[in-house]
């Protein structure tokens, strides 16, 4: 903006000095061919001749209020026309809100100013799109998991209703009514984590609590615990990490971002296949790669993977697609740690890069 007010500043003043050094030229052509042509055609004495007998005595002083005059009347023209675009500028701002999609025009002297709100306008709707569509998003899953809600809490009310009234029971039979009691509420423990996992995105307030940290120990530990969730989808997996690579981080927020990534990999492998993590120390820096084998993902839906309340496939509804904050908080996290996180994904490969 400093740039351009240089320019349009520079813009205003050469017109106005052009117009001047014009006027200036224009008007001592007109003194000469007045009195030219004055005294080639006027002979004989009388007021046309004392006239410009007193104009010719008096030149400088005449010659001075004309330029004055004519100084002060292209000021003023400039200076409504400098008005005119102040006014241009005041009611394209206006526009700017506006929800109309028409597009801001400026006279061409405004053209770089033009540009600029434009973008500002454009950047404006992107904005209001975007928390239109995550707020939608977000009242979607807070639907689904209001109505999700019911069918664990109904089964474990069933079957505890069942073992507290049924007086002659087999042992196998009240231990089969508790284990499918146990697992709907988890399933209920689940949903209402993410709930709270919605409030605690939305509220938060995120700040970091560096230490020096071991990164390949870290995430070595955190897939070791993923153990279980592999063998359950036949899913082998394999690390290939620097030895004790040592970084300043929050080691509890970035394990988040390492779990998120892993349980990714997991919802979405394809049964039978391996994941790789992989990461070496590059100029200073720590470059992790998250890589799985899976159905390919579209360049649209790549650019919203770490979009709030975003999930990759709606179809999975809330028993494995999770909120759809996992990926959003883990860019989150990345980013406060100064670092990348970005997607890919071809031939059935999906690769997560994670810089810090």
């Amino acid at each position: 903006m400093d740039s351009f007010k240089r320019k349009f500043s520079i813009y205003i003043l050469t017109r106005f000095v052009i117009s001047l050094v014009v006027f200036t030229i224009a008007l001592i052509m007109a003194f000469l061919v007045i009195m030219s042509i004055g005294f080639s055609t006027i002979w004989q004495p009388g007021p046309l001749f004392e006239f410009l007998s007193f104009l010719l005595r008096n030149t400088l002083l005449f010659f001075s209020i004309c330029w004055i005059i004519g100084f002060v009347f292209i000021f003023i023209i400039f200076w409504i026309k400098t008005l005119g675009y102040l006014e241009h500028i005041i009611k394209a701002t206006e526009a700017v809100y506006r929800s109309e999609n028409e597009l801001i025009v400026l006279p061409a002297a405004l053209k770089e100013v033009e540009s600029q709100m434009n973008q500002i306008k454009l950047n404006i709707k992107e904005s209001q799109r975007a928390a239109k569509e995550a707020e939608q998003r977000k009242n979607d899953l807070l639907v689904y998991l209001a109505h999700d809600l019911k069918t664990p809490l109904t089964s474990v009310i069933g079957y505890m209703t069942l073992l507290r009234d049924e007086e002659k029971i087999s042992e196998e039979t009240r231990k089969k009514y508790l284990g499918i009691s146990l697992e709907k509420a988890e399933r209920l423990e689940a949903l209402i984590n993410e709930f709270f996992e919605i409030t605690r995105f939305n509220l938060a307030a995120t700040h970091l609590e560096l230490k020096n940290t071991n990164l390949t120990r870290m995430i070595e530990q955190i897939a070791y615990e993923f153990r279980p969730l592999f063998a359950e989808k036949d899913l082998a997996y394999e690390i290939d990490l620097a030895p004790d690579m040592m970084i300043q981080c929050d080691a509890n927020k970035l394990s988040r971002v390492f779990d998120n990534l892993i349980r990714n990999a997991v919802n979405y492998s394809h049964s039978g296949t391996k994941i790789d993590i992989s990461g070496r120390m590059e100029d200073g820096k720590v470059k992790l790669k998250f890589r799985n084998v899976g159905d390919t993902i579209s360049p649209e839906k790549l650019e919203r993977l770490f979009e709030q309340f975003y999930r990759l496939d709606d179809a999975r509804g809330t028993v494995s697609g999770g909120a759809g904050l996992g990926l959003a908080i883990a860019k989150e996290i990345v980013t406060l740690h100064g670092g990348t996180i970005t997607a890919f994904s071809a031939d059935e490969i999906i690769e997560f890069e994670v810089t810090i």
